[in-house]
This record gives structure tokens, C-alpha cells and sequence, in this order.
């Protein structure tokens, strides 16, 4: 009978008991499941590509969620722990009115390391003139302010290396928080004719100084610059001239042709307007540049921070050079190739120059609605 009782098909299972295994088998899933999003909020070692957490469902669980990390936004999000900024970074408006096309958001940190302060963006003013007229000066003296950021080197972008797109210009751009100005110099824009459309397509905001001096002292510094490279030109005065007797100016020289603003100033109020061009008097540059540096700040929309006790002329080089700053030890002027004396030249050749730019001068001064008294 024992034999028969084992050798037989056993029945199937009580519907009891098998109600019970489920319910335990699901609350076990259940509690592991939960244990292990506890303790990844609790900034376990656990593996996973990336952190989440699932809000606690029960008030013990959120008793250890209160004693454990936070397990929320990261720091410089919304809601989250202050950015280095001391506020969060997406909050941040860029320089003159929010943020638009042409400028980045300042870069969030990917786990790796810090993030860099600020973002590199198009520039928002341009020195764009002229060439050996003091834009060097301007660069260098501006600098100094907090609120501005400018590359050292002329970028030549909107002349020589557009093809290159604006990305390529933008990486050349420091990096600026969104109070500050990004700038740059490039002299040679304001006789490129296809500089003011290119500028305008860029942004349509775009600040522009222009750093103009006598056209003929101007003519002569440029000539010097050129006879220190290439000592094997021919005269200042053979160059200037079609024809001296007849006094027929060579226009075609670009040494010339610089001075000539009022006729490349045409081409930049086609797409700007008056109120968007600064204008700085290279002679009062030298005999008065807080003055001078005081109008470009307001023209910036910054601040008058750079001022008489920034400067201190150097009489070797024949122009102001800036203070020692709290970032450097010893004051700052200017290159050697600044301030070079300039190449003796026949009187009666400057005096038919000075008549040759006179009507240009006059008209650029109506334009422009100021006297540069060049006269």
C-alpha cells in the first residue's frame, strides 16, 4: 500500500498555497527594489551610468533619504546648489540684452573637472581704424577694464579669412562672463568694402570705433613702418605722387588712400548708423588719454573706470603708457615698434598733402559732426 501511495501521481497544488508564494515572491522584488534605490541616492558604489532617484514612498524611507546625500539637481541648475557665478548659469543674460544668435551659453561641467567661468562669444564692439592711427593704444588701454575682454592679436577675419565661417571666429574669442565685452581689433576693416556688410550680418548691434589722426602724419608713420621692413622702397615722396609738378596725388598708394575717411566712411553708413561709430582723436589720445578713454567707455555702456591715475607719459617714446596694474608689477607701454621717429620729409611735400586732404577732412568733419582741427 506504502509502495502504491509513493508510485502514484501526486494532485496538483492547494490554490492557497500557491497565493502565497506570489505574494512573497513579489514583496521580496519589491523590497530589493527599493533597497537599491535607496542606496543609490545615498551615493552607494553602486554601478550605472548615471545617478537617478525615485521619490521615497514611505515616511521611513524618507527619514534615510533626509540623513543621506541630497540626491537632487546638480550644483548651477535651477533649484539646485549656487553656480561659481552665484547664480545659475542659465539665468545669466549676455552683454546688452539677452542672449540671441551669435552668442553661447556659458558651457555646464560634464563630471571631468570644473567648469571654465564664462564662454567664448562673437565680438560685441570692433576697432576697426585705422591702420598707425592709435588703435594699438585703444586696445591695450581698454583692456584694463573689468567688463572687457579683447583678442591680442588681429584676427583679420572680416578681410582676409571670412571663408572660414563664424565658428572658426568665435574660437578665437576669449572667454567673457555675460556682463562682459568680448572685442576686437582689426585696422584694416574700414577700407575693406566688403567689411561693413559681413560686420552687419554678423550682428546688426555691433559697436564700431574708429581711431582716426591727420591723414598725413598718419601717411608718414605708415611709410616709416613699411621703410623699417623694407628698407629698398622708393621715396616717400616718389610714392605719393603721380605727379609732383602738377601736385596730382597718387591715390592708388594705400598709404594715401587711408586718409581718405569720409570716402571709406560711405561704405559703413550704408549699413550702420552714426550713433553705432566712436570716433577717437589719435592726437588726443597721446596729450589726453583719460579723456579720450573716458568717451569709449561711454560708448561701451561701461562704467568710468579707467582714468587719469591709469596713465603716466613716457617721454622716451613721446606717448602715455599705462600704470602698474594690480596684475602686474611694473607699468606697461606699448612695443618697441611703437613710437619710432619718423622719416624727415620735404615741407613743401606736406604742405601739398595737407591741400590735397583738406576738402576730405572738411567733409568727414560735417559727416561725423566733429572738428578733429587737422587743419
Amino acid at each position: 500500500m506504502a509502495c502504491r501511495a509513493l508510485s502514484g501521481r501526486a494532485g496538483p497544488p492547494s490554490p492557497r498555497l500557491t497565493r502565497r508564494f506570489l505574494f512573497i515572491f513579489t514583496l521580496s522584488l519589491s523590497g530589493t527594489y527599493l533597497c537599491y534605490n535607496l542606496l543609490r541616492c545615498a551615493g552607494g558604489p553602486l554601478p550605472g551610468p548615471e545617478r537617478r532617484c525615485l521619490p521615497a514612498r514611505s515616511a521611513g524611507a524618507k527619514k534615510l533619504l533626509q540623513k543621506s546625500r541630497s540626491c537632487g539637481r546638480e550644483p548651477g541648475e535651477p533649484g539646485g546648489a549656487a553656480s561659481p557665478w552665484g547664480r545659475t548659469r542659465s539665468d545669466e543674460p549676455a552683454w546688452g540684452g539677452p542672449r540671441g544668435a551669435g552668442q553661447e551659453a556659458p558651457p555646464a561641467g560634464n563630471g571631468s573637472g570644473p567648469a571654465k567661468l564664462g564662454s567664448k562669444r562673437l565680438p560685441q564692439a570692433l576697432i576697426v581704424g585705422v591702420k598707425k592711427g592709435g588703435t594699438r593704444a585703444v586696445l591695450e588701454f581698454i583692456r584694463v577694464h573689468p567688463e572687457v575682454r579683447a583678442v591680442g592679436t588681429e584676427p583679420h577675419f572680416f578681410d582676409r579669412h571670412y571663408e572660414r565661417g563664424l565658428e572658426w571666429y568665435r574660437s578665437l574669442m576669449p572667454r567673457t562672463l555675460s556682463r562682459q565685452i568680448t572685442m576686437e581689433k582689426t585696422p584694416s576693416y574700414f577700407v575693406t568694402k566688403e567689411a561693413p556688410r559681413r560686420i552687419f550680418n554678423m550682428s546688426r548691434d555691433t559697436k564700431l570705433i574708429v581711431v582716426v589722426r591727420n591723414p598725413v602724419t598718419r601717411a608718414i608713420s605708415d611709410y616709416t613702418q613699411t621703410l623699417s621692413k623694407k628698407p629698398d622702397i622708393p621715396t616717400f615722396e616718389g610714392l605719393s605722387f603721380q605727379n609732383r609738378s602738377l601736385g596730382l596725388v597718387d591715390t592708388s598708394w594705400n598709404a594715401i588712400r587711408i586718409g581718405m575717411y569720409v570716402v571709406h566712411l560711405q561704405s559703413w553708413l550704408q549699413y550702420f548708423p552714426l550713433s553705432q561709430i566712436h570716433f577717437v582723436s589719435g592726437e588726443k589720445l597721446i596729450t589726453d588719454p583719460a579723456g579720450e578713454m573716458g568717451k569709449v567707455q561711454d560708448f561701451l555702456g561701461i562704467k568710468r573706470v579707467i582714468t587719469d591715475k591709469h596713465f603716466y607719459f613716457n617721454k622716451t617714446k613721446g606717448f602715455p603708457c599705462l600704470k602698474k596694474t594690480e596684475s602686474s608689477t611694473l607699468p606697461r607701454c606699448l612695443g618697441k615698434s611703437k613710437g619710432r621717429t619718423h622719416v624727415q620729409i620735404d615741407p613743401e611735400v606736406i604742405e601739398q598733402l595737407r591741400d590735397f586732404y583738406r576738402p576730405y577732412n572738411i567733409k568727414f568733419y560735417e559727416t561725423v559732426g566733429q572738428d578733429f582741427r587737422w587743419e
